[in-house]
């Protein structure tokens, strides 16, 4: 990740916290009810983490596979028909994938192609994923504090989670 190390390494620990919470959460349900969102959550925190850390260092067709079939994952789950009310939630994982993938192959582009960038330099996919996040973490802080105290959506701690993970995602592609 370009960018100053310091907000590169603040983000490798906030994804790392937030892909570890997922896993203890996965792990707390015993296999009861488990849900196939905290294991994408945990694979996505941990995969960011390791991807800002070590993402110079390992090739970018690691990054693609990976990222790749998590998105691919995610949205066969949303597409499937026992997705009940996780379509929505799903394609956010998909989503987030993608841009994983993306990110991965713009580090790599040893130079920017002039017709792909915006009059205020910013290429418009990169723009599009920084409004969607940006929204994104908007909304999840929003459900995250409610005025009677309570947060919706599954609780505090997933909602905190995939506030973390928005923000993170946002502060990347910012640096991208």
């Amino acid at each position: 990740m370009h960018g100053p190390a310091v907000l590169s390494w603040l983000l490798a620990l906030l994804t790392t916290a937030t892909g570890v919470l997922c896993l203890l959460r996965l792990r707390g349900r015993g296999g009861h009810g488990a849900c196939s969102s905290d294991a994408a959550e945990a694979a996505m925190g941990l995969g960011t983490a390791a991807m800002i850390t070590l993402g110079d260092r390992l090739p970018a067709s690691l990054w693609v596979a990976l990222f790749g079939l998590l998105g691919a994952g995610a949205l066969t789950a949303a597409l499937g028909r026992r997705a009940d009310g996780q379509r929505a939630h799903q394609l956010h994982h998909a989503v987030g994938a993608a841009a994983m993938v993306y990110m991965a192959l713009a580090m790599r582009a040893p130079e920017r192609h002039p017709g792909m960038v915006m009059s205020m330099g910013l290429p418009p996919l990169t723009g599009l994923l920084l409004l969607y996040f940006g929204g994104y973490a908007l909304w999840s802080g929003s459900r995250l504090l409610t005025a009677d105290g309570v947060a919706t959506g599954g609780g505090p701690a997933p909602q905190a989670c995939r506030l973390a993970m928005g923000i993170g995602m946002f502060a990347m592609l910012l640096a991208l």
